[in-house]
């Protein structure tokens, strides 16, 4: 007893402890805190435990980790370091402990099987990673076996077997025909959990040569296939029936364990006749509701997500007429860990205590254990703050040293469960995280919320003041919450001014100042009010507001609760809207919106536009309500109905409105039945069976609509059929062996009477088969199970209640759903158009392996390598489309000299098919680029030294640089080309016998056999020969010279005086042609056009056929000669060597020439030609 007292004492010192544990603190998540702060480090991603990856890409193994410092990462396999230096074929991503296997280049996957574990480390101790077990998926082949025929008699069970090959994972199976039809499923025929095909009896029609089993490894995306079974059944009569028994399980009693969390299948298949049918009970209870589903034909009981509570004893029974069988399955649950209380990261100051806590639950009871940094903690160097009880590690009196990520291990047969919890010790003064003198603005009567974001360690209090010398804020008027935040419920006008918030620890103290103003509500307080104007009047709405005056308001008008019309009749003042010649589509309901940055307010009048009227004194009013409803000549499907106007106010009743309701379905809600002209007091209704009619009337002018009159007696009608079927039958399939049927169904009173049902009915079409029938409640939805994969459908839908059915519906064409496709496109071929584009040919699949509405086929294609830089390249796919059933395609943008592969896929409704096999091809070589730079350096008096990088993109192997050069005078006319072929492999030249003082143009270009690249220009400058520069400076200009412009001031003034002697000679000489006139003045600005061409010549006349005077610009051969102006016609390509490219892109400039080369000599001073500036424009 004494210990047992002793044990009990301890425990209630320990709880509390616990209790007065301070409580961990939380680091905001301000990056510029996080930087500052350092952390343990914690694994942020990391693959899962059983990870299976693909043997034919890429192993890529996630580890990634935070911390500050940044953590450093190491990796274990098997339980041993794994020196990731030591093996070419492994790397780590950059920044992170992500591992990346290299397998696509001959590496073998089954080599790098095994365990793996990553752990992060700084500084402040070290995360681990859980255990990643490595394992590539397999898809073995089926063992080849020879099968022998089935010879059954009608009426006997068959089983037949699969035994697929064992993969990893666990492949699908499914059994098909040879036409890769889903082979039919019913109670009769169905395929067991195992992949066995089970026949509880057999029939004639069982008799078939391909009952194929297939099995399809997903991970791979391959699809097995069995050798195909022969079933052969002959008769025997009469047929013997029999009781029920189980083809699966065997005996009377089977035993199954399952893991919490996961999803219960039992299976029971019996075979009998006729054939038996399965019902399943749980022995002392009820099957979970909302978790048991039923499949297979009920001969599957599926629960999902599991828990102890399942555990106990289910039985299937099997009965048919003659009988009934038992099976007894024993389910014990078991669990694998599961957290209860997970531990969490712990941020502690220096001197304080702290608690880790790790609970979990399993069946069996898991087994606790902790490691701290990755070591077990029991030989883990040894903290005096820390002690161990159990699943709860206790910190007291922790110190910087204590810092630690701990990992709490949770296991037992079934699984285990690993987390990491770091534990920081950090010493830091109060911060305030929220900006100094921020302002805070509400409306007046809201909460006000005003932030004091902090952190420190030990954890700060926080108090709030208001004014400069203001005393601590308590109290109900305000709320303090536990980040700091001070929040005023309501807020008034005094609560206006500047808060201080204040952080103190034992390290120090930190205040912080906020701002709140608060603001008068904005409101309206003119509204605008019902306004009823004539048709060209005008109107006015009046929005006048009150608002802070401190807030700047903007008024918005809406009308209809949309924008105005754009229409210069509307206009807007500062407190009113105007129209102006209102018209009928004015009409509608006009809206005031004041809005500020902190509010908003609202507030809307109805416009009613009526006729203009001579007479302005009739006030105009909607009418009043009819009265006095009366119902005659009752009917089955008809009613009269009748009633007497009310006063129609000045503007005449245009029309009744007659309106309904349902008081049996919709009590309350009055629905439009139909309308009538003014004139007219009487109507004869239609009507609907099984409908307790009231009916109301509604008189209509130009104003608007009456009240509604009240309401005539009820009438209830009598029930009847249907008169329609549901409408939108459509037949999809959500799964490839399932077809789903969907309609609209009948609304409100179409039911025509009580009971409202569907019978749906279906048959594959074009097979002969009978219609399958069953009657659903009254939904939208009826699925079909165990359908081949899209095959055609015949399907109606016929409604009916208790009365009958409706008319016999319409014939709708569905599908059942569709399956992936199965065979890749065959012969891919690929013809290569040029170097930028392909053409890929392909032989199109079978209709019948697409399994699906062909949507396509799609290729996948992507650069391997370039083949002038010899290098891989990260590989980016890309994918091209092609629509419908066509057997080629153009890719288009390859890059020019390099190795390509490609496969294609068929795509329907349910995605892709398998690849075909990679087509490797290459494009042929290209023109390259521009060099990358040309660099001119190294000036002398007569040389230069030329630097120049290769192309950024070669397009193939350069065989050779061309430089071509020439002088630029002083008045920049271009000399002589000169050109120097340079060898491929060279990348600098030095160019001498070069003329001093002159600047050079430069046209540098590379060559690949194919061609020239686009080339780059530089100019530079030879340097100046300093002695002949002196000798020129030495030398007098003879125009400065006073006696030089003496002189020639003299002659001008004698040639001044001859001009006017002769001009008097002229004046006196009398009459002379006026043909020799213009010839002596032939000024070349008058001459005449030409009719024919269009060149300008002399005046002439048929007798006169002298040769062209030299002022004259034209030839007599109407010709422009190349040295009177260089801008010919020919030199912009208007002739006919324009050349193209192969994509159709035109190359060369404007001439027809290759390329326009510099100009030659001194021929032309002109600015260079447009085709020059293009060619320089680098």
């Amino acid at each position: 007893m004494m210990t047992k007292k002793t044990i009990s004492a301890s425990r209630a010192s320990l709880i509390l402890f616990l209790c007065q544990m301070i409580t961990a603190l939380e680091v905001p998540l301000d990056p510029i805190l996080l930087k500052e702060l350092s952390q343990p480090p914690t694994i942020t991603q990391q693959s899962p435990k059983d990870y299976i990856v693909d043997p034919r890409e890429n192993i890529v193994i996630q580890c990634e980790a935070k911390g500050k410092p940044p953590p450093s990462f190491s990796w274990t396999r098997n339980g041993t370091h794994f020196d990731i230096d030591k093996d070419a074929r492994v790397t780590v991503k950059p920044n992170s402990g992500t591992l990346v296997i290299n397998i696509m280049n001959g590496g073998k996957a089954e080599a790098y099987e095994g365990v793996y574990q990553c752990t992060a480390r700084n500084e402040r101790g070290a995360a681990i990673s859980n255990n990643i077990v490595i394992r590539p998926s397999r898809s073995p082949l089926w063992t080849k076996e020879k099968v022998e025929p089935k010879y059954v008699r009608e009426g006997d069970p068959l089983v037949l077997h699969c035994s697929p090959p064992v993969g990893l994972p666990p492949p699908i199976i499914f059994w098909m025909d040879n036409s890769f039809q889903r082979l039919p499923q019913n109670e009769r025929v169905s395929q067991g959990l195992n992949g066995d095909l089970y026949f509880s009896n057999v029939k004639p029609e069982d008799t078939r040569e391909d009952y194929i089993c297939y099995a399809r490894f997903n991970h791979t995306q391959t699809i097995q296939q069995k050798q195909p079974i022969s079933v052969k059944v002959f008769s025997t009569k009469p047929l013997t029936e029999r009781r029920p028994t189980l083809l699966t399980p065997v005996g009377s009693t089977s035993n199954k364990v399952e893991l919490r969390g996961n999803v219960l299948l039992l299976e029971c298949i019996a075979e009998g006749l006729p054939t038996p049918v399965i019902r399943w009970i749980k022995e002392g209870g009820e099957l979970p509701i909302n978790r048991t589903f039923f499949e297979n034909f009920k001969k599957t009981l599926k629960i999902i997500e599991v828990s102890e509570a399942d555990s106990g004893k289910y039985k299937c029974v099997a009965r048919n007429l003659l009988g009934s069988t038992h099976h007894t399955i024993t389910v014990t649950v078991k669990a694998a860990p599961y957290w209860i209380t997970a531990p969490r990261n712990l941020v502690l100051s220096p001197g304080e205590d702290g608690t880790l806590i790790c609970r979990a639950n399993g069946n069996p009871k898991p087994n606790i254990s902790w490691l701290t940094n990755g070591v077990p903690i029991a030989i883990a160097p040894e903290d005096p703050s820390r002690k161990v009880d159990g699943d709860t590690i206790i910190f007291s009196d922790v110190q910087e040293r204590s810092s630690a990520v701990y990992q709490c291990n949770a296991s037992n047969e079934y699984g285990y469960l690993l987390a990491n919890a770091f534990v920081n010790v950090l010493a830091e003064p109060p911060r305030i995280l929220t900006p100094a003198n921020k302002l805070y603005q509400i409306i007046a009567n809201n909460p006000a919320l005003l932030d004091c974001a902090f952190f420190g360690s030990p954890v700060p209090e926080i108090e709030w003041f208001k004014g400069v010398k203001g005393s601590i804020l308590h109290g109900d008027l305000y709320v303090f919450h536990d980040n700091g935040t001070l929040e005023i419920p309501v807020a008034q006008k005094d609560s206006t001014g500047t808060y201080t918030c204040v952080a103190r620890n034992k390290l120090g103290k930190v205040q912080n100042e906020v701002h709140l103003e608060v603001k008068d509500p904005t409101m309206i307080i003119k509204q605008p009010e019902y306004k009823i104007i004539q048709k060209g009047g005008q109107v006015s709405f009046e929005c006048t507001i009150k608002h802070d005056r401190t807030l700047m308001p903007t008024i918005t008008w809406l009308k209809d609760n949309g924008e105005l019309p754009v229409d210069e009749r509307f206009i807007i003042h500062k407190d009113s809207l105007a129209i102006m010649n209102v018209t009928d589509k004015d009409d509608g309901t006009y809206t005031c919106v004041a809005n500020t940055t902190l509010d908003s307010v609202s507030a809307s009048a109805i416009l009613t536009v009526v006729a203009a009227t001579p007479t302005p004194a009739i006030i105009y009013d909607r009418p009043d309500p009819p009265f006095d409803l009366e119902l005659t000549d009752q009917l089955e499907r008809s009613i009269q109905l009748s009633w007497i106007p009310g006063y129609d106010n000045n503007s005449p009743i245009t029309n009744f409105v007659i309106e309904y309701e349902d008081a049996m379905r919709e009590p309350g809600v009055w629905h439009y039945q139909t309308e009538v002209h003014g004139t007219q007091t009487t109507v004869q209704l239609k009507l609907s069976p099984y409908v307790n009619y009231s009916f109301r009337v509604i008189a209509v002018n130009e104003i608007g609509r009456s009240q509604p009159s009240e309401a005539s007696e009820q009438y209830l009608t009598k029930a009847a059929k249907p008169d329609e079927n549901p409408s939108g039958v459509q037949g999809i399939g959500s799964e490839p062996d399932n077809l789903v049927i969907i309609w609209e169904p009948l609304k409100g009173f179409q039911s025509n009477g009580p009971g409202l049902q569907y019978k749906v009915s279906w048959r594959q079409k074009d097979v002969g088969d009978e219609w399958t029938s069953v009657i659903v409640a009254n939904v939208s939805k009826y699925i079909v199970s165990g359908t081949p994969t899209f095959v055609p459908y015949e399907i109606k839908v016929q409604a009916l209640n208790d009365l009958g059915y409706a008319p016999e519906p319409a014939e709708v064409i569905g599908h059942s759903g569709e399956d992936l496709p199965m065979v890749a496109p065959g012969n891919v071929q690929v013809h290569i158009v040029n170097s930028t584009l392909a053409k890929v040919h392909w032989d199109p699949v079978p209709l019948k392996t697409v399994r699906g509405h062909l949507q396509g086929y799609r290729i996948y294609y992507w650069k391997v390598q370039s083949l002038s830089k010899r290098r891989r390249r990260h590989v980016e796919k890309k994918i091209l489309t092609f629509s419908g059933n066509k057997t080629h395609g153009m890719l288009p943008g390859l890059e020019p000299y390099s190795s390509y592969k490609l496969n294609v896929r068929v795509v329907n409704g349910k995605g892709e098919g398998p690849a075909s096999p990679d087509k490797l091809f290459k494009t042929p070589e290209g023109v390259p680029s521009s060099p990358s730079f040309l660099k001119i350096s190294n000036p002398t008096l007569d040389s230069l030294t030329l630097e120049w990088g290769p192309p950024t993109h070669p397009n193939g192997v350069l065989i050779a640089y061309t430089i071509k050069f020439q002088p630029i005078n002083s008045t920049h006319e271009l000399g002589p080309l000169i050109e120097i072929r340079i060898p491929a492999n060279e990348t600098s030249l030095i160019l001498s016998n070069l003329n001093y003082s002159t600047r050079y143009k430069f046209y540098f270009y590379a060559q690949t056999s194919v061609g020239s690249g686009s080339q780059i220009t530089e100019e530079a400058v030879t340097i100046m020969d300093e002695g002949k520069l002196a000798m020129a400076s030495r030398q007098v200009d003879i125009a400065t010279q006073g006696w030089f412009i003496g002189l020639m001031c003299a002659v001008a003034l004698l040639i001044l005086i001859l001009l006017i002697v002769c001009f008097i000679r002229r004046n006196k000489g009398g009459k002379y042609p006026v043909k020799e006139k213009e010839d002596a003045h032939a000024d070349p600005e008058i001459q005449p056009m030409k009719e024919d061409d269009g060149t300008f010549g002399e005046y002439s006349d048929a007798e006169d056929h002298k040769p062209l005077k030299k002022g004259s610009r034209t030839p007599s051969d109407r010709t422009v000669k190349k040295e009177d102006s260089d801008d010919s016609l020919v030199d912009y390509g208007e002739g006919v060597n324009g050349q193209f490219n192969e994509d159709g892109s035109f190359i060369g400039q404007y001439s027809g020439k290759k390329e326009k080369e510099p100009a030659e000599g001194n021929e032309s001073s002109e600015a260079p030609s447009p085709v020059n500036a293009m060619n320089s424009f680098v």
